[in-house]
Formats: structure tokens, sequence, C-alpha cells
């Protein structure tokens, strides 16, 4: 199995999914991680720019251009089984469920713990963090 940490250091979880860098992905077998790969996130939002700042003045709807941003942003980890962030839009959310991928939001900060958590089914999803 394997799960992805959106980081913008490769150690830390990153607030934000859409302005993330990369994601970790852990690579598990028996409950122990075999091997961490750095990939990066393509079509992240650049700082102080995201999907909302539309000038087009369209709902925050999960429409079909959020959605294809979304998907592009989860090309690179569509074989991971759950992914961990420490914040996200609603529409982001949807989109990594509709992947097959659980998502969870975490208040953790590092990545290592986030996922030693999720491996022992201690991680709670916080979905306050949604914004």
């Amino acid at each position: 199995m394997k799960v992805a940490v959106v980081t913008d250091d490769g150690k830390t979880i990153s607030s934000h999914f859409g302005r993330a860098k990369y994601y970790l992905v852990y690579d598990i077998q028996d409950k122990k991680v075999q091997k961490i790969e750095t990939r990066p996130k393509v079509g992240r939002h650049l700082e102080g720019l995201s999907h909302h700042d539309d000038s087009s003045a369209r709902s925050h709807d999960h429409g079909s251009g959020e959605t294809a941003l979304h998907n592009s942003m989860l090309s690179n980890v569509l074989d991971c089984e759950a992914l961990i962030a420490g914040g996200m839009g609603s529409g982001a959310y949807m989109s990594i469920e509709e992947a097959g991928i659980t998502p969870f939001l975490t208040d953790k900060i590092y990545a290592d713990e986030a996922v030693q958590a999720y491996l022992n089914g201690t991680l709670n999803n916080q979905v306050e963090r949604l914004h």
C-alpha cells in the first residue's frame, strides 16, 4: 500500500493541499515503511493564488475546471490509498475521494508521525480543517 503526504520541505505536512510543492509517498508493507519517495505535485497553485481567485466570479461549486485542476494535481498519486494534508478546500477533498483515495486532514506537523498514526489506526480525519 502507498500513502501520500503533501509537503513543501520533505519533512512537514503542508497546511494547504493546493499550494504544496511535493508529495511524500510512503510505500508500506506489513505496516512498515519500506521506502519514501518524493514526487512533484503537478498543477500546484502558486503562492497567493488559488482556484477561488478566479475573476469569472463563478460560484464555489465543484465545477468542471476545478475538477480538472484537482485531477491534474492527483495524477502522481493515483497509486495511493490515502492522502494526508493539513488543510484543503471541499472541492479538492471531493476530487480526492472521487479518485478512490481517502483524504485525511490533520494538525500533525511531521509527515512520518502522521503516517505512523495512519498505520496504527489513530489518525483522526479533522474535516473541520476544510476551507
